[in-house]
């Protein structure tokens, strides 16, 4: 078995996303606006995101975040909980 490989829930600043959402009006509508694209455009938007971030030095953590909301599943699940939280 891998040991290196990550779930999303091992990823803390993943759920620190999420609870910044909950808890900030303004991430929670940035998150939710890219959050409810259809999947294709917010896979080229997180892409542009990752890449941006990436030639600006941002801290790889938060890099990783946003590169999670690339997968379906985790996009659609990160949605389901932003919206039980609306600020």
């Amino acid at each position: 078995m891998n040991d290196t490989l990550k779930s999303v829930g091992d990823i803390e600043s993943f759920i620190d996303m999420l609870r910044a959402a909950c808890e900030d009006k303004h991430m929670h509508y940035t998150l939710e606006r890219l959050l409810s694209q259809p999947d294709s455009k917010r896979k080229e938007i997180v892409l542009l995101l990752v890449e941006d971030m990436t030639n600006k030095a941002a801290p790889t953590s938060l890099i990783e975040a946003i590169a999670c909301l690339s997968d379906d599943s985790i996009a659609k699940k990160a949605y389901e909980v932003i919206y039980q939280c609306r600020v």
